[in-house]
């Protein structure tokens, strides 16, 4: 009698998890995350929608906003 587990190999999730897993359980956490890194580039331009993201912010804006979630106990 076998202890074996039959894995859907099509589902895509389970694959995903059991791969995660495995360079976790090898590399460790922070291993695991360099590794994905190499491989998952992402997409668009950062550079430009960062600019566009955060045109109207400005770092006394940021302080202001830190200050009052400080005294909101946050």
């Amino acid at each position: 009698m076998s202890n074996a587990i039959a894995i859907d190999y099509r589902n895509t999730n389970v694959i995903r998890k059991l791969g995660i897993d495995a360079l976790t359980k090898e590399l460790g956490p922070a291993g695991m995350a360099y590794f994905i890194q190499q491989y998952d580039r992402g997409e668009g331009d950062y550079t430009s929608e960062r600019e566009s993201l955060l045109a109207d912010v400005s770092m006394d804006s940021l302080m202001s906003e830190l200050e009052a979630m400080r005294q909101q106990g946050q």
